[in-house]
């Protein structure tokens, strides 16, 4: 995790953002954007997930979290659900270059605060984030988008996918890809005796008894089938 003070002023810092990207443009953007607009924030970074997790636990004083929702460890819904299970009073504005607007009206519907296309300009980004740190909730106005209520079946479901770590959730992941126990623990650099483990851990949490169930779970929050 990178973490530092815009502008290099001394005294309090008035926000603390974190920008969770794994595109390097695109956290510079951002960094522009507050360092021209936000005096004396504090601003941390982190490219993956899991790394975005340990940041948080270490330091919840965090008025706003960009958070990108297909950065490594973060597919699908999993990261935004997660963040918002874990750390409810952090507002999270998603940043994505998918202006779908199923995904945006089930990422509003599970937490966020905000949805901000990486299309956007300077001066949209700078809006999105002033509005969202004034406590107010920020879509683009040229998506033509009617929010409603995600279902109640999807937030028991967005629940349960919750409670599993970043490593459970990527064995899930690769469950849902066809792949065998071996080859994941190869390619998890663990043995074939934890990825069962994994499993039956995840099959715990999940309330299913088998792969199949879990996968068709997973599927249910998957946002592969709203893209355009």
């Amino acid at each position: 995790m990178v973490k530092y003070r815009a502008n290099n002023n001394i005294g309090m810092a008035m926000y603390h953002f974190h920008i969770a990207d794994d595109h390097p443009l695109f956290r510079n953007a951002l960094l522009e954007v507050i360092n021209q607009h936000f005096d004396d924030a504090v601003i941390s970074e982190s490219s993956d997930l899991e790394t975005t997790i340990k940041a948080l636990e270490n330091d919840t004083d965090i008025d706003l979290l960009l958070l990108d929702l297909h950065m490594p460890g973060s597919q699908d819904l999993y990261g935004l659900i997660t963040v918002r299970e874990k750390f409810p009073s952090i507002p999270v504005a998603v940043i994505s270059a998918n202006e779908n607007g199923s995904i945006i009206n089930r990422a509003m519907g599970h937490g966020a605060s905000g949805y901000i296309p990486k299309s956007s300009s300077v001066e949209i980004l700078h809006e999105a984030i002033k509005t969202v740190t004034d406590g107010e909730r920020w879509l683009p106005a040229h998506i033509t988008l009617q929010v409603s209520p995600i279902t109640d079946e999807e937030k028991s479901l967005a629940a349960k996918i919750a409670t599993l770590t970043p490593q459970q959730y990527r064995v899930l992941c690769y469950l849902r890809e066809g792949w065998l126990n071996k080859q994941i623990g190869f390619e998890l650099g663990v043995t074939e005796a934890t990825i069962k483990a994994h499993i039956t851990a995840i099959f715990r949490k999940l309330g299913v008894s088998n792969r199949t169930q879990a996968v068709i779970m997973l599927s249910h929050l998957s946002i592969e089938q709203d893209h355009v």
